[in-house]
């Protein structure tokens, strides 16, 4: 079932797929699906009401926010896709993972804001895992019945603001066989907030589509495209880490909580024509990025350069 958060008229209200592509609103029991996802079982009978009697909307017609409107912890795996194992020079062998803040989300059709402060910006599409019900220590085998279902986003960054937000400096370690003593270590460390967490750099959405109708998430295709142009034709079957793994590793350290939003990381093959996400400048290119993932539809917005 396709289920999204849209505003209608002045509230917000939960809306589904019909079969013939129109939307339907749910009572105003369900504001968000936010709330849906908290009461587990209950929604369904709601939801197949609604299909049989509720009045039907064209997509054209609706205001669309991020479905989960403000998930509780939205996590992202970090270079999670097997094109980036050749491009690591060090790193971890486990999933490593970054918080966007939910302030940085935005729906369907709703612009993603630019600024000549914000140097290079480019787009990053994935698939987005929503957490139904809470866990920790989740063992990997049981992971997958904590997920309610999947979603689309837009994982905005900036690397000219990443350059900014990097140290190179000498970190304080304790020095061997000396208590009391310490030693300087050449390291290096970036601090996301500003690169990957403005205000619209989060773009998700329009469906979170329920985990029954998405039994295989490694085996859905991935597009990004500029001004109808395809710049990355990826799958999720080259995902580095799979989503049972990243539920049960991330559930080791951060308890899961229901609405959570696990972004599971970029796609990066590029099209038949070439071209890469990173290249994608919005800030001087503007114009539109769409994101399709199979199974689920597309997310489309517009670039709006302050």
């Amino acid at each position: 079932m396709k289920l999204a958060t849209v505003k209608l008229e002045n509230r917000t209200a939960v809306a589904i797929e019909t079969a013939t592509g129109k939307v339907a609103i749910m009572s105003g029991r369900y504001p968000d699906v936010d709330t849906l996802i908290k009461s587990p079982g209950e929604w369904r009978t709601d939801a197949a009401e609604t299909l049989r009697s509720a009045p039907q909307y064209a997509t054209e017609a609706l205001n669309w926010l991020p479905p989960v409107v403000r998930p509780g912890k939205l996590l992202c795996v970090a270079l999670n896709n097997s094109a980036n194992p050749d491009r690591i020079m060090s790193g971890p062998q486990t999933p490593a993972m970054f918080v966007k803040p939910s302030s940085s989300l935005v729906g369907h059709r709703h612009p993603i804001i630019v600024k000549d402060s914000y140097g290079r910006v480019h787009p990053e599409p994935e698939l987005a895992v929503v957490i139904g019900s809470r866990g920790a220590d989740i063992p990997v085998e049981s992971a997958t019945d904590h997920i309610f279902g999947y979603t689309i986003i837009n994982d905005i960054t900036s690397p000219t603001m990443r350059s900014e937000d990097t140290f190179h400096y000498r970190a304080i370690h304790p020095a061997p066989g000396n208590p009391d003593g310490v030693r300087y270590v050449e390291s290096w460390v970036s601090y996301p907030a500003r690169y990957k967490g403005s205000d619209t750099f989060g773009p998700m959405g329009p469906w979170v589509v329920t985990s029954d109708d998405i039994p295989n998430p490694h085996a859905l295709n991935v597009r990004c495209s500029h001004n109808g142009r395809v710049i990355t034709d990826d799958t999720t079957a080259n995902l580095r880490f799979s989503v049972a793994e990243v539920i049960s590793f991330t559930s080791s350290y951060l308890t899961l909580d229901a609405g959570d939003v696990i972004a599971m990381g970029t796609a990066l093959r590029p099209s038949a024509k070439g071209g890469a996400v990173q290249n994608v400048d919005l800030t001087l290119l503007g114009g539109t990025i769409e994101v399709a993932i199979e199974r689920i539809g597309t997310l489309s917005n517009p670039v709006e350069h302050r």
